[in-house]
């Protein structure tokens, strides 16, 4: 066999120069140029030019290939692309080196277009040399048998390799027998190869271990290769290969003989999986690199069969439609009613719809269709004035399998037949059926118009045959028998689009003639071809979306082969905790046992392998607790003894560890070894001190290198009365290494510098920038031709660009709002051989789609330019963070340290992120990312969303002491109480949410120093309606009590207690002394949160807790019985300035939805008259306003929202204690 070597370049054809080259008389589509080369050859390069001394040349072409010269196949670049540029004038040479090799003996091309100005015009070259292989020829009954030496190989690589081809979907290619009655099995099945692992004496089927390649019946060659190494095989079909993972006992398992072509070797019968043997040629078998063809010549007695050596190929000439132009029409018949008519032909197509054949019924003024729906086979007969009729037959016909049809119309009765099943039958309803031009396709008139109701059928058709007549397609061809239009004729020029897959993570494909589809559903991935993944990164980003605690899937790689996995996230604290479980996280008692020496303990994660690396590696910290409590059971036996227990952690199934949770890894210590107070100081682990009291040694391991903790091994655990019990953790981790990764460039000419982005067929980049400038290039890549680029081309656009040699294509987002405004924003783009797509922040994604046709291999070649370009101008002035290629974080922070013009890190979070702070908290800037500062808030939690609520008893009160006016200004002199007082009165805040079944209570009370007071107090009034009650004292004397009246749609609200004073008022004290039980929450005076003081820091506070007080939920919207009684109701006050002219009335707006009641204070002004500068005026003068109002207020409870009317009292204004009794009396009757 000579092979050509790949550096020479030889000339092996040029066509005469004579008359100046190869023109044709007609110029059109159906002119080839064929090329007979005498042998076969291997073509490694074509050239080009016009016809000499004229204006005729190409502009672009299509090459074939034949061994035969019939069956041709079509080159294709990228397995895509099938025409080739042409010339630009008749002297210039276009050369094309393949990028695969073509072997062939037969050559033709066929022009697509030409010079307009001129005509068909070609000077051709080809370029190769000779290819000479061992070729066999098996017809279904012969095979060959190789048998190895006897005796031990153990050899660590075997290679099978070969080149077949064969027109039968089915059949066995090579059948490895192995030692313990092993066997691998490589067969075709539908066209596809098959490798299957079979065990002899077993009935159960054979196990698929891997399925590649498609249309393998095309009679063309296909190259196969199989490589076993000890734990798997490579198995490549033409130019794919995949790697498959075999069962464990193939990894020392000789091959003792090998069959090539048939299931059974001549001399045995010995019966296995598949009873078909190969029917088609075989080229180039070579095993570890020996050629079994040629022994086979030399009758070498390793090798034995029955074989011919040459290719005996049948012909069978297909035709293919390609669109919607494309039919075939062919002269009909007319039969006589005994004779009767059949047709006949064979199809293959993807498509599930379209018409196959057509003819009219010129005496019965009707016509008959036989089209595909729905991937069935349909015949309908349309007659004038008469019922439709139809048959059906077949299923799923649209298979890319060849598929065989029959009509037969006799003695009046028609039937269709597929795949030799009878699908349907029906009476004609007339003796004689007359074909008119058979037509294939499509309807053609006497104008040779066509037209078509139905689909138009994209596919292949042979062996067409008119009352058991073969149609000879090459007479088609030449013209010399019926008519047709673009067809490509002798080939079938079919692909599978699905074969190798191009959807990724286990998209499924599906495919028409024209495109594939990949359908994403349950595989946690998006887009065109699946390839993006829906899940976020980490529990960091889940949170910066706004979510709360509970359970996420996380993609660690984001696009990368790795898959989701799903983790608790706890978003409780201020660090973000990623929790992973095992198997076994609960305290486990250990008995002693006599008949074992050790306790082998193994941990199942509920994630992968490869997944818990991935996000050990992406977290700032993770820990794991481990604990082991002791009765007579050493741990590790220090300080110098061998370690008696020890566990493994690490990647894959571990590395020994011989330190314990709370010490150092290599340390032999236990936390208090580290710590220095260990039980007993000559030990460094509590258990070793051996005592006969139950201690303990735990502690939480952070070493990321050594986590997550995969086994246990404890050892003293087998002298009398030993006792252990030990408990493993959860993995936790915090922190998103990549989430917050920045670089800021504060010029235009500064960039960062990367290798080459390698994104050929896809590639997704993701990125959040701020900016205040109206333009800049945040990524730019280049190649020769191929450039990958996105810019923010304007105040208010984002555009994509790229090339991949079907010339530049851009994808452009419009904002709605400024992208300058130096807040962040995200930006998501994706390019993949289906479309191109852009997304910014939550606006829809903008697409653009691919050539059918065309190129997609992005070639790239130059360094990754961040934030700027290689000409150093247009470059972007801001920050770009979380910057990721194909699921790859780029460190811009490490790359920026040693870059000047850039630096790491970026600051600014609060203006995008500072609305994540609810309920008043404060945005707090970090140099990685923000945190919410609680302190003015009644809430806590990393957002201040978490409501702070406590349980209360009747005896339990919360009292909140402030500082005396003079502690306020201590380095300074006192201020007079007047301007103190004026102070105070600027207006004040209340809030607070309760739940209670009890009144009358008092909520809320507050005094100060200068005997003025607020208090809030529920009461009954009457059988029917509860009142909220407030009242105010303003100086001495001064007091506005006020009240809102509601229908009892609510049986209980919250409470707040009291605290004693001696100038409370009587009535208000009695109330008091009633106590309360209930819950109650977020409770705010001012920028005061007294219970969240009381129970978050009450060393720190001056508060003072009476009775007990529980921490709880109970006022929590969420944890609420939407079926209970008690409900939940909110109260706040707004604040208002309150001057001693104005009477400020207060009234309730309340609202509730559900279980939520929210009761908000609001203000509006009344007028109290008198002099104010007259005392003696203010003691004695009286001056009651009654203001009654009414305002509407909904209150939904269940499926039902009465409208409740609620009447408001406003009771003012007391100018003395005792009308603020007698108000305080009318309020509250019954007290």
């Amino acid at each position: 066999m000579l092979k050509c070597n790949k550096s020479t370049l030889s000339l092996i054809f040029s066509l005469p120069a004579g008359a100046g080259g190869w023109s044709p008389v007609t110029s059109d589509r159906y002119q080839w140029l064929e090329v007979d080369l005498g042998e076969r050859t291997k073509i490694t390069a074509v050239a080009t030019q016009g016809r000499y001394g004229s204006s005729d040349w190409l502009t672009s072409y299509l090459l074939m290939f034949s061994d035969t010269g019939h069956n041709w196949k079509q080159y294709r670049q990228e397995d895509s692309i099938g025409s080739f540029p042409g010339n630009t004038n008749a002297d210039s040479v276009v050369q094309y080196k393949l990028q695969q090799p073509a072997m062939a003996r037969f050559l033709r091309l066929i022009p697509l277009d030409w010079n307009p100005s001129g005509r068909i015009g070609l000077r051709l070259e080809t370029y190769g040399c000779p290819y000479t292989s061992d070729v066999v020829s098996l017809d279904g009954s012969s095979s060959l048998v190789y048998r190895l030496s006897p005796g031990p190989r153990r050899l660590s690589r075997d290679v099978v390799s070969l080149k077949f081809k064969t027109v039968r979907n089915s059949g066995t290619l090579l059948h490895a027998e192995g030692e313990g009655g092993l066997s691998l099995s490589l067969e075709l099945e539908r066209g596809k190869l098959l490798l299957l692992q079979l065990r002899q004496g077993s009935s159960s089927e054979p196990r698929r271990l891997a399925s590649l390649g498609s249309l393998l019946d095309d009679q063309h060659w296909h190259y196969i290769a199989v490589e076993r190494r000890s734990s798997h095989l490579n198995l490549t079909v033409d130019k794919h290969t995949e790697r498959v993972q075999i069962p464990a006992e193939f990894s020392h398992w000789d091959i003792k003989q090998l069959r090539v072509g048939a299931v059974q070797s001549p001399d045995s019968q010995e019966t296995v999986a598949s009873k078909r043997n190969f029917h088609g040629c075989l080229e180039n078998l070579l095993y570890n690199g020996l050629n079994l063809i040629e022994l086979v010549k030399h009758k070498d007695h390793r090798v034995t069969g029955n074989v011919t050596f040459s290719c005996a190929e049948p012909v069978s000439i297909a035709v293919t439609f390609t669109g919607p132009q494309s039919f075939l029409k062919l002269p009909g018949t007319m039969a006589s009613t005994s004779a009767g008519v059949s047709m006949g032909f064979q199809f293959r197509t993807w498509n599930k719809a379209g018409l196959l054949v057509t003819f009219a019924l010129p005496q019965e003024g009707g016509v008959v269709w036989l089209y595909l729906s729905e991937a069935r086979l349909r015949l309908q007969i349309h007659k004038a004035g008469r019922t439709l009729l139809e048959l059906t037959a077949g299923s799923a016909l649209n298979d890319g399998q060849w598929h065989s049809v029959e009509l037969n119309s006799r003695r009046g009765r028609l039937s269709i037949t597929v795949d030799k099943e009878e699908g349907g039958s029906a009476q004609s309803g007339s003796d004689k059926i007359v074909e008119r031009n058979c037509v294939y396709n499509c309807v053609c008139d006497d104008r040779q118009e066509c037209r078509n109701p139905f689909n138009v059928f994209q596919g292949c058709m042979r062996l067409l045959t008119l009352d058991n007549k073969n149609v000879d397609l090459i007479m088609v061809q030449q013209k010399e028998l019926g008519i047709y239009s673009n067809l490509q004729i002798d080939m079938c020029g079919i692909m599978d689009r699905c074969s190798p897959s191009r959807c990724e993570h286990g998209g499924l494909c599906s495919q028409s003639w024209t495109i594939f589809h990949c359908n994403c559903s349950d595989s946690g991935y998006s887009g065109a071809t699946c390839h993006s993944s829906v899940y976020e990164q980490s529990c960091e980003a889940y949170k910066h979306n706004g979510n709360t605690s509970g359970h996420f899937y996380i993609d660690v790689d984001g696009s990368g082969p790795i898959k989701p996995q799903l983790v608790y996230c706890n978003m409780t604290e201020e660090n973000t905790w990623m929790v992973i479980q095992h198997n076994n996280t609960e305290l486990t008692r250990v008995r002693s046992s006599s008949g074992r020496n050790q306790h082998l303990v193994h941990f199942n994660y509920s994630t992968e392998e490869e997944q818990l690396s991935a996000a050990i590696s992406q977290s700032e910290h993770c820990e794991q607790e481990l604990s082991y409590q002791c009765r007579k059971s050493r741990l590790l036996n220090t300080p110098e003894g061998s370690p008696l227990s020890w566990w493994l952690g690490g990647p894959g199934r571990g590395h020994v560890q011989t330190y314990w949770g709370g010490a150092q890894p290599g340390s032999q210590q236990c936390a208090c070894g580290l710590q220095g107070d260990c039980l007993d100081p000559q030990h460094y682990c509590n258990c070793d001190a051996d005592r006969v009291e139950w201690t303990e040694d735990s502690g939480l391991l952070t070493h990321k290198e050594s986590l997550p903790v995969k086994s246990l091994v404890l050892g003293d655990i087998q002298r009398p009365g030993s006792e252990a019990a030990y408990r493993v953790g959860p993995l936790r981790c915090h922190g998103d290494k990549n989430f917050w990764n920045a670089a800021f460039f504060d010029k235009e000419t500064s960039y960062l510098h990367f290798p080459t982005f390698h994104g050929e067929l896809s590639a997704d980049i993701s990125f959040l920038f701020k900016t205040t400038a109206s333009s800049g290039v945040f990524l730019e890549n280049l190649g020769i031709k191929d450039f990958i680029r996105i810019e923010l081309s304007s105040s208010t656009q984002v555009v994509f660009s790229f090339d991949v040699g079907n010339g530049p294509l851009e994808v452009r987002v419009e904002s709605s709002i400024l992208l300058n405004d130096n807040r962040w924003h995200r930006v998501r783009a994706e390019r993949n051989i289906k479309e191109a797509s852009l997304r910014l922040d939550e606006l829809p994604a903008a697409t653009q789609e691919a050539p059918t046709d065309g190129h997609f291999h992005l070639q790239l070649n130059s360094q990754l330019f961040i934030g700027g370009t290689a000409s150093r101008q247009k470059g972007f002035r801001g920050c770009i963070r979380s910057l990721q290629l194909n699921g790859i974080t780029l460190d811009l922070e490490e790359r920026a340290r040693i870059t000047p013009g850039v630096r790491p890190g970026c600051p600014g979070h609060c203006s995008s992120y500072g609305s994540f702070c609810q309920n008043g908290g404060r945005c707090v800037e970090r140099a990685n990312g923000f945190h919410c500062d609680c302190g003015l808030s009644a809430y806590t939690g990393v957002f201040c969303h978490t409501e702070v609520s406590a349980s209360f008893k009747s005896g339990t009160s919360v009292s909140y002491t402030f500082k005396e006016p003079y502690e306020l200004s201590r380095n300074s002199s006192a201020l007079p109480s007047s301007i103190y007082s004026d102070m105070t009165l600027r207006g004040e805040n209340v809030s607070l949410s309760f739940r209670t079944n009890q009144s009358p209570a008092v909520l809320f009370y507050v005094s100060s120093y200068y005997r003025e007071y607020l208090a809030l107090l529920i009461n009954k009034h009457g059988e029917d309606a509860f009142i909220l009650f407030v009242c105010f004292t303003v100086a001495q004397y001064r007091s506005f009590p006020f009240a809102l009246i509601c229908m009892n749609g609510f049986n209980s609200l919250f409470h707040f207690p009291s605290t004693g004073s001696d100038d409370l008022d009587p009535d208000l004290a009695r109330l008091g002394s009633v106590g309360f039980a209930g819950c109650l929450s977020v409770v705010q005076f001012n920028s005061i949160s007294p219970l969240k003081a009381a129970l978050l820091h009450p060393d720190t506070s001056p508060v003072i807790i009476t009775g007990p007080l529980v921490q709880s939920n109970c006022g929590s919207s969420a944890s609420a019985n939407p079926y209970a009684a008690e409900n939940t109701h909110h109260l706040s006050g707004r604040r208002g300035k309150l001057s001693m002219l104005n009477l400020h009335t207060y009234f309730f707006t309340v609202l509730t939805q559900r279980t939520h009641l929210a009761a908000q204070l609001a203000r509006s002004f009344y007028s109290c008259h008198g002099n104010h500068n007259n005392k003696k005026n203010y003691q004695t003068q009286m001056y009651i306003s009654y203001f009654l109002s009414y305002h509407s207020f909904s209150f939904m409870f269940g499926k039902s929202g009465p409208l409740i009317y609620s009447k408001v009292a406003c009771l003012s204004c007391c100018l003395s204690i005792s009308v603020c009794r007698n108000c305080m009396k009318a309020a509250f009757p019954a007290h």
